[in-house]
């Protein structure tokens, strides 16, 4: 355990962007879940939204430093490849 005042302080910050990261991390998962989901059940519309839901919250991510915007943007450009074949398939 740190002695010094200002190590246990960055132990506590630490603590608690771990945490803040975790959950973002896991509310990431669990949108790209919902939309797998969606375009499982072959249902246009509500895989659109859930792509739109998805982007938004993986682009906040790589913006907050949880996720590297490569990382993001591959994340992303994979649902909207989904997407685009749900859509294909229905025509």
């Amino acid at each position: 355990m740190a002695n010094i005042k200002s190590a246990k302080k960055r132990i506590k910050v630490i603590a608690k962007k771990t945490e803040q990261s975790k959950r973002r991390k896991s509310m990431v998962k669990t949108v790209i879940k919902r939309f797998n989901e969606a375009v499982e059940a072959g249902d246009i519309q509500s895989a659109t939204e859930k792509f739109r839901h998805a982007q938004k919250k993986i682009s906040q991510a790589a913006a907050k430093n949880t996720l590297h915007k490569n990382n993001a943007a591959r994340k992303i450009s994979r649902l909207a490849k989904q997407l685009k074949q749900l859509e294909a398939s229905a025509k």
